[in-house]
C-alpha cells in the first residue's frame, strides 16, 4: 500500500502541487527520502522519526520509502516535515488515508512533536482554495491561513492533538483571521520647513507612483522628506494587501497572520549586496525590491551602493518584477516599487558652498555622481535639487499644509487614475505604456511643441520622453485638468535633468 498526502513547493509566489508518497515494504530497515530534496528536506526523516518517538510510536522495522512527486521539481524548506509524517502514519494505519486526502499539509516538526511555523502558509492556503481542499498547518499560522477565504483550516499545535482531531476524540479550535493593523504614523510634512520645490516633487511622486531622486548637501532634509512619503500615500486595497502579504509570507515575515493596509517602506543600508536587493541566496528569498512591492524603496546615499547592485535594479524598475535565475530553477517575484533615492552632490557634500567645498570641486562632483549609471538615472522620473536649510528657515512657523492635506490631494489624483485605468493592468500613471499612454497622456498642441523642442535640446531618450509624459499626466491630475497642457509639460521638464555619462 502506498499512502498519499498533498503538500506544495514554493517557486517564487507560486505554490506547485507536490504529492508525498509513502511505501512501507519488506527488507532491511531504513528510512529513505527521494524526489530532489535539499538538505533541509532530507533531514526531515530525522525530525519525523524523533517526533513519532516522542508520541510513543516506533518506526516499523521495514524499508520506508518517501517519494516527493514530481521527482524533477526541486524541494526546499522545512514545511515538508508534517506531510511526510502524515504519509508515514497513514501507511502505518494510524490515521485514515482517505480522510487526509482532502487536505494540503505544511509545517515543520520539532523533536518533541510540536508543529512549528514555516514560511509560505498563506500561499499554501491559496493553493488549497484553488484546488478545493482544506489546509493542515501549524497553530501559530492558523490566522494567516484563514485569509484565504472558504478554506477549512486545521491549525495543530502538535502532532498528537492533530491525530486526536482526525480521529474525533479532540476538537481543535477554528482559527480566526489575523487582524488588520492600522497604518503606523510616520513623519508629518509640517516638519519640513522650506524646500517648497522638494515638497511639490514629493507630492507628484506620491500621486503618480513616480521614482524620485533628491540631490542636496548633508542635513538638507532629504531623509526627512522620504520618511514623509508613507504618510501621504493611499492605503493598499484589500487585493493589494493580500498581494503584499504573499511576499511577506514566503519570506517568513508575516507574524501572527497580521495584515497591514500600509504600503511597505524599505530602506536598506548602502552595503547591501545584489542578492539582498533583488533576491537570492542559497535558499532563494525575496530581496528588498520585492519586499517593497507596491510600496517605497528608499536608497539613501545612492552612490555609496555597489554599482553592480544598483544596476541590478534596472530591470525590476522597468518591468515590475524580478527573476532570480538558478541552475535548476528560475524564480520570479513581483517588484512594482516606487524608488526614492537621495545623494549628496559630491563626496564632501558641499559643492555649492565655496567656504566648505573641498579643493577638488567641481571635479569631485563629476567623479562622485558618475558612480550611478546613466541608464539607472534615466529610469528616475523626478530629479530635484534640495537646497541647504538656513537657520532663519528653521525659526519660521510650521507650514500650513501637513501630510493630511497633501494626502487628500494625492488620494483624489489616485482616484482619477483608478477610474481611468479600470479594467487594465496598470494601476497608476507611472505604469502607462503603449496605447494607454497615447490615449491618456497626449498633450495639446502647445505642450507637444514644447516637448519636442525640449527632447531635442536635452537629448532625451525614448524612455525619458515617455516618463515626462507620465509625470505631466500626474501634474494635470493633481490640478484637475482633463488635458495635458504646456504648463504641465513645462513643470515635468523642470524635474528632468540630462543624465551624466556612465
Amino acid at each position: 500500500m502506498v499512502a498519499l498526502v498533498s503538500t506544495v513547493a514554493y517557486l517564487g509566489l507560486e505554490a506547485r502541487a507536490v504529492e508525498v508518497q509513502c511505501q512501507i515494504a519488506p527488507g532491511l530497515p531504513g528510512f529513505l527520502l527521494v524526489g530532489l530534496p535539499d538538505k533541509a528536506v532530507r533531514e526531515s526523516t530525522q525530525r519525523v522519526g524523533a517526533a513519532l518517538t516522542a508520541m510513543g510510536l516506533a518506526l516499523p522495522p521495514k524499508r520506508i520509502i518517501i517519494n516527493l512527486s514530481p521527482a524533477d521539481l526541486p524541494k526546499e524548506g522545512s514545511h515538508y516535515d508534517l506531510p511526510v509524517a502524515l504519509a508515514l502514519l497513514a501507511a502505518m494505519g494510524v490515521v485514515d488515508a482517505e480522510q487526509i486526502a482532502d487536505f494540503v499539509a505544511v509545517g515543520e516538526l520539532a523533536l518533541d512533536g510540536r508543529v512549528i511555523p514555516s514560511p509560505g502558509v498563506l500561499l499554501a492556503a491559496l493553493h488549497a482554495s484553488e484546488t478545493g481542499k482544506g489546509l493542515i498547518c501549524p497553530a501559530a499560522q492558523g490566522s494567516e491561513a484563514r485569509w484565504a477565504s472558504g478554506v477549512p483550516v486545521i491549525a495543530a499545535p502538535n502532532l498528537i492533538s492533530l491525530l486526536n482531531h482526525l480521529k474525533g476524540t479532540q476538537v481543535l479550535p477554528v482559527p480566526a483571521p489575523g487582524v488588520v493593523e492600522a497604518p503606523p504614523r510616520g513623519a508629518d510634512m509640517r516638519q519640513v520647513k522650506g524646500q517648497e520645490t522638494a515638497r511639490r516633487a514629493l507630492e507628484i511622486a506620491a500621486a503618480g507612483s513616480h521614482n524620485l531622486l533628491m540631490v542636496g548637501p548633508p542635513g538638507a532634509g532629504k531623509s526627512l522628506l522620504a520618511s514623509c512619503l508613507p504618510g501621504i500615500l493611499p492605503e493598499l486595497t484589500p487585493a493589494e494587501a493580500l498581494e503584499v502579504s504573499m511576499v511577506a509570507s514566503v519570506s517568513g515575515t508575516l507574524e501572527g497572520g497580521r495584515i497591514s493596509r500600509a504600503r511597505p517602506y524599505r530602506s536598506p543600508h548602502h552595503s547591501a549586496s545584489i542578492a539582498a536587493l533583488t533576491g537570492g541566496g542559497m535558499k532563494v528569498r525575496p530581496g528588498e525590491v520585492s519586499m517593497a512591492h507596491l510600496g517605497v524603496l528608499f536608497l539613501d546615499e545612492l552612490p555609496e551602493f555597489q554599482r553592480q547592485a544598483l544596476d541590478s535594479l534596472r530591470q525590476p524598475l522597468e518591468t515590475g518584477e524580478v527573476t532570480v535565475a538558478r541552475a535548476n530553477a528560475h524564480l520570479t517575484y513581483p517588484a512594482r516599487v516606487q524608488l526614492i533615492a537621495a545623494m549628496n552632490p559630491c563626496r564632501c557634500g558641499h559643492l555649492g558652498d565655496a567656504a566648505l567645498a573641498c579643493s577638488r570641486a567641481p571635479r569631485c562632483a563629476a567623479d562622485y555622481q558618475s558612480k550611478v549609471s546613466a541608464p539607472l538615472l534615466d529610469r528616475i522620473d523626478l530629479h530635484v535639487e534640495v537646497d541647504p536649510v538656513r537657520a532663519v528657515d528653521l525659526a519660521l512657523p510650521p507650514p500650513k499644509e501637513g501630510s493630511t492635506e497633501v494626502a487628500a490631494r494625492v488620494a483624489r489624483a489616485r482616484q482619477v487614475q483608478t477610474a481611468r485605468l479600470e479594467g487594465v493592468a496598470a494601476r497608476t500613471n507611472a505604469e502607462l505604456d503603449g496605447e494607454m499612454l497615447d490615449l491618456h497622456a497626449t498633450p495639446d498642441e502647445a505642450g507637444h511643441r514644447l516637448l519636442l523642442q525640449a527632447a531635442e535640446t536635452m537629448r532625451l531618450s525614448a524612455r525619458g520622453y515617455t516618463r515626462i509624459l507620465r509625470v505631466a499626466r500626474t501634474i494635470a491630475d493633481l490640478g484637475g485638468a482633463e488635458t495635458i497642457g504646456r504648463i504641465h509639460i513645462a513643470e515635468a521638464l523642470s524635474y528632468r535633468r540630462q543624465a551624466p555619462k556612465a
